[in-house]
Order: structure tokens, then sequence, then C-alpha cells
């Protein structure tokens, strides 16, 4: 009696030889695309970090005066142009 049942087990769910290409595609597309996007956002990182500080030093140099000279003032270009 167990014998039949095992049986009959077997030959629905253990055909290993089957495979469903069709996930395993989406399977390896998911896995590049998550590290396809780690890399990005590791890379992405230093200009994160940079952008920080710029948003800091505008925020604490245009206390005093306006947004486009702290915005000169935080890139290093503090100097009056002169017309020529």
């Amino acid at each position: 009696m167990l014998s039949s049942k095992y049986k009959n087990l077997n030959d629905k769910n253990m055909n290993i030889k089957q495979i469903n290409w069709i996930h395993v595609f989406l399977l390896f597309l998911t896995i590049s695309i998550l590290i396809i996007f780690t890399t990005i956002s590791i890379s992405l990182r230093p200009l994160a970090d940079w952008a920080n500080y710029q948003n800091d030093c505008i925020y604490s140099e245009s206390i005093d005066t306006t947004i486009p000279w702290a915005v000169r003032k935080c890139n290093g270009r503090s100097k009056v142009y002169q017309v020529k």
C-alpha cells in the first residue's frame, strides 16, 4: 500500500530532468539586475557625500549673503569676475 503511494508521488513531482527555462532566465535576470544596481549605488556614494557637503556649505554661507554668492563660494569661485 505504501509503495504504490510513493510511486505515484515519484511519477508526478519528482521528474528532475524537466527544467522550466523561463524561471531560470528570470532568476538570472533578477540576480543580474541586483548586481548592477548594487554597483551603481556603491559608485554614486562619493557623489552623494559631495552633494551633502555642498548643501551644508551653501546653507551656512547664505546666512549673511545671497544664495548665488554662497554657491560660487562653495564651488571655489568667490572672486568677482571682471568684464573686459
